[in-house]
């Protein structure tokens, strides 16, 4: 089974991507969504070329412009962000999965078929099961245009189902549900890939409390087990949001207080710590009470890339305690190794 993560398309997230271990970057299969920053002139180059730094050599990135408007993002560009992205990375030789969805205008899908015949990787067709989002199921007739516009059989599709945000047992229930029923449906079509995905992690850090460590309960990975229990086909990869709130939120402004979205087996063990020394120095002594918690894991700095940071800050072998695109990517490499370690010892998240 593959782990599936739908991380935000920042440089934190191309860090700890390009930092995997040989054996996490064998389990997974990232999706990478492009975020909308209207200050950036450049935002596809700026992805693309974090992408040809960071993405391992043979790694196939499954790229996601739904975020984006679709304009030209230049003076002067031909086409959409698929057509863009799709040109500049083959550029840089980074292969491409572009992401489709259901209700995509035609413009989109046919820019979705020139990046798929460009690259040869295939397409990933994304469904949404959210509560606030949730995609109709295509009839016969309907997938058939569909995959037809993208010039592609099932057999080069991944579908990605999407249950989104999911924070509480009764939503998880309802969700698991909604999630299985679509499966049964969409189920009839031989997807080269199958994922179910959803997302627990809070909007933001307000109101955790500072200076100490708060759980939060993997509800995605709960949500997976439901709906494997209550549907009878093969086994779904596991797909969630890493340490991210499932939805694209506005730009935040100002400096965040130190902290870190430390993953357990069943928990996120969030440290918030309060801004009291000059600089983020403070980042020293939450990176401390975490080696010295019961979270730190047997494996120690060596569990990931990002551990070993903080092991460093914890030891005060590092001049400088890093800042919110650091710890974002640290948290992101420990996820990413935890996960993907779970999922290849017990075949569950």
């Amino acid at each position: 089974m593959a782990y599936v993560p739908i991380l935000k398309g920042k440089v934190g997230e191309f860090l700890a991507l390009g930092h995997a271990s040989q054996e996490v970057r064998a389990q997974i299969r990232p999706v990478m969504e492009i975020v909308p920053d209207f200050e950036l002139r450049d935002l596809l180059e700026t992805f693309c070329e974090h992408a040809m730094d960071h993405v391992p050599s043979g790694m196939v990135l499954t790229v996601d412009c739904g975020a984006l408007p679709f304009v030209r993002v230049l003076e002067g560009d031909v086409g959409g962000p698929v057509a863009r992205v799709g040109e500049s990375l083959a550029l840089r030789g980074v292969a491409m999965c572009p992401v489709f969805r259901r209700a995509d205008p035609d413009d989109v899908l046919t820019e979705v078929a020139g990046a798929a015949a460009a690259h040869r990787q295939g397409a990933c067709l994304r469904f949404s099961t959210a509560v606030d989002l949730s995609d109709l199921i295509p009839d016969k007739t309907e997938m058939r245009d569909l995959l037809r516009a993208v010039q592609l059989e099932p057999e080069e599709v991944d579908l990605l189902v999407d249950a989104g945000p999911v924070h509480s047992g009764r939503a998880r229930e309802a969700l698991a549900e909604g999630t299985a029923e679509a499966l049964n449906s969409l189920s009839r079509w031989p997807w080269r890939h199958l994922c179910v995905a959803a997302g627990a992690f809070p909007v933001n850090l307000t109101g955790f409390p500072r200076g100490t460590a708060t759980p939060v309960v993997r509800e995605d990975a709960r949500l997976w087990r439901e709906v494997v229990e209550n549907w009878r086909g093969p086994q779904p990869d596991f797909g969630d949001f890493g340490v991210t709130y499932p939805r694209m939120l506005p730009k935040s402004r100002g400096t965040p207080d130190p902290n870190m979205r430390y993953t357990t087996a069943s928990e996120w063990q969030v440290f918030v710590y309060p801004r009291l020394r000059s600089g983020n120095d403070d980042f020293f002594t939450l990176s401390q009470d975490l080696v010295n918690s019961p979270y730190w894991p047997a494996t120690g700095a060596a569990t990931s890339w990002g551990d070993a940071r903080l092991h460093e800050c914890a030891q005060r072998q590092r001049q400088k305690a890093g800042g919110g695109t650091e710890w974002r990517a640290w948290a992101t490499s420990h996820h990413l190794a935890v996960v993907s370690t779970h999922l290849t010892a017990t075949g569950c998240p």
